[in-house]
């Protein structure tokens, strides 16, 4: 099996991130794969994917370089430079995630497309083509603007909402709770070692690297890690597919009659207080502004709906008797 060496330090210091460009990345390789995980994502690409046939019919090269990048086991390591990994407040955009795909020379695309085709030759049209880097970064722009920007701000909530319960699991019960079901074959395996997947593969020694765990929306996996990096700053990233439970934790939709009585936002959020949460994801769990969560929870607050108490640095919000029987009553209805 393929596992990873982590150091006491390196997993203190990694942490999850949100990066437009591996959304982008997975969701292109949706559309490569075309076939749909679930409903929602079966009338999403009825919806995109006809775009996404054309565009490579009209563009051979691109679609070669497609094929030879994604169709194998594993990508081509260009194709999946580390994210940025800035906090989910301060996110990159995907025009400076690109860089680096951007900056890599012909030569060196050409060099991972021959790993990812594990000996099969190379496409004429990609030993010839001098513009591979520019082809690739320019394909991830389509399907960004095309399949992905529409509904990115659903999408970002969703995996905002990831980032904030698995941090919640990890301050309950570390890294094991936390890294539970995040991809198939991953687990924590004890002693510094970090069990990346159930292949064969060897291990690689982390010590000293900046560890990101990544969701994305699309059920899609892999890794990543920087093959040439400037000195002192190694990363290595695990991205990984948002799970809908996780990410959906909590969100019931609030009875009819007590939508009625409190408002349907107002509500919802004290539907969502069944567990105690912060201002922040609520915010990330509802879809509402902050501005707008905090009057909410003032008006809960003052009608001895809600209590809140900190928790560390946090102030964490929950239902109390009378919230807790309100909302009984309502159900029970």
């Amino acid at each position: 099996m393929g596992w990873w060496e982590v150091s006491a330090d390196t997993l203190a210091g990694s942490r999850f991130a949100i990066s437009p460009l591996a959304e982008t990345l997975a969701t292109l390789k949706t559309l490569h794969r075309g076939t749909a995980a679930h409903p929602g994502e079966r009338a999403w690409l009825e919806r995109h994917l006809p775009a996404y046939r054309r565009r490579l019919t009209d563009d051979p090269v691109t679609a070669a370089l497609v094929r030879a990048a994604l169709g194998h086991r594993w990508n081509a390591t260009f194709l999946t430079p580390t994210p940025a990994g800035d906090p989910v407040t301060q996110l990159p955009t995907l025009v400076e995630e690109l860089v680096p795909v951007r900056a890599a020379s012909p030569a060196t695309v050409r060099a991972d497309l021959a790993v990812s085709l594990e000996g099969r030759p190379l496409p004429g049209p990609l030993c010839r083509a001098g513009d591979l880097p520019e082809r690739t970064a320019g394909l991830l722009e389509w399907v960004w603007q095309e399949a992905v920007l529409p509904y990115w701000a659903r999408r970002r909530r969703v995996l905002e909402a990831d980032v904030l319960t698995r941090s919640a699991q990890l301050s309950r019960g570390g890294w094991t709770a936390a890294l539970a079901g995040m991809r198939p074959g991953m687990c924590w395996l004890g002693a510094n070692r970090l069990q990346i997947t159930a292949d064969d593969h060897p291990p690689r020694e982390l010590d000293g690297a900046r560890l990101l765990f990544v969701p994305v929306t699309p059920q899609q996996s892999w890794v990543s890690w920087d093959v040439r990096p400037a000195p002192g700053r190694q990363r290595s990233a695990v991205v990984y597919p948002c799970s809908g439970v996780l990410a959906e934790t909590g969100r019931v939709a609030a009875p009819e009659a007590l939508g009625a009585l409190l408002g349907p936002a107002r509500a919802g959020v004290l539907v969502l207080l069944g567990t105690p949460k912060s201002t922040t994801q609520l915010v990330a769990l509802t879809g509402q502004g902050l501005g707008s969560v905090g009057r909410h929870l003032k008006v809960l607050l003052d009608a001895r709906l809600a209590g809140r108490r900190r928790a560390g640095r946090s102030v964490l919000y929950f239902r109390t008797e009378a919230g807790e029987s309100l909302v009984a009553a309502q159900c029970d209805g």
